[in-house]
C-alpha cells in the first residue's frame, strides 16, 4: 500500500483566529523539513456568504468550523509531535485524550475536503433529485451543465415558484 493510500484526514484544534496562521506555519514546516510525502493537504473549510452593510451587498468568506484545520497526512509519532508542539497556534489533535483520530470516508465526503470528480451521465432537461445540502429531497430540471467545474444549473420548484440554483455534481442524482 502506497503512502498516499495510507494518508487519512485528521483535525487539528487551534486558538481562535489562528487557522490561517497555522496553515501557513504547516506549509512552511512541510517545505523546510521535506514532508511533502507525509503531509499531503491542508484545508480550512469556508463558505461564501452575502452580507449587506450600509445598503451594499458584499461577498464574505466565513469559516464553517472556526478553530479547526483539517490535515491529510500519513500518521506517525514524529509528525504528531511536530504538529502539536512545534506549530504555533495548535492546541492538539481532535480525538480521545488528544490522540489523533482519523475522519471516516463519510465525514470527508460530507465536509467536502477532497475534490471528487464525478462522471455523471446527464443532459439538459433531465429530472434530478438533490441528495445533499439545503435543498435535499427536492426534484428539479437541469437547465445547464458545467463539466469543467462539476456544476449543474437547476430549476427547482420551491413554494410554488420556479427557482434557479447551482449545485455540484456530488449533490444530485439523476432520476430514471
Amino acid at each position: 500500500m502506497s503512502e498516499t493510500e495510507q494518508a487519512k484526514w485528521y483535525i487539528l484544534h487551534t486558538y481562535s483566529g489562528y487557522e490561517n496562521i497555522v496553515k501557513a506555519n504547516l506549509e512552511q514546516m512541510i517545505e523546510n523539513n521535506d514532508l511533502q510525502s507525509q503531509i499531503l493537504d491542508i484545508k480550512i473549510p469556508t463558505e461564501t456568504t452575502i452580507e449587506e452593510k450600509n445598503g451594499k451587498k458584499k461577498a464574505v468568506e466565513t469559516k464553517i468550523m472556526p478553530c479547526y484545520v483539517f490535515v491529510k497526512l500519513v500518521y506517525s509519532s514524529e509528525l504528531w509531535y511536530m504538529l502539536t508542539y512545534n506549530t504555533r497556534g495548535v492546541t492538539g489533535f481532535v480525538g480521545p485524550q488528544g490522540r489523533a483520530w482519523p475522519l471516516e470516508e463519510s465525514e470527508v465526503k460530507r465536509l467536502r475536503l477532497e475534490d471528487v470528480v464525478v462522471d455523471l451521465d446527464i443532459k439538459v432537461g433531465d429530472n434530478v433529485r438533490v441528495v445533499n445540502g439545503p435543498f435535499e429531497g427536492l426534484i428539479g430540471v437541469v437547465k445547464e451543465i458545467d463539466n469543467m467545474h462539476q456544476k449543474v444549473g437547476l430549476m427547482l420548484n420551491m413554494f410554488g415558484r420556479d427557482t434557479a440554483v447551482d449545485m455540484d455534481f456530488v449533490q444530485i442524482e439523476v432520476l430514471k
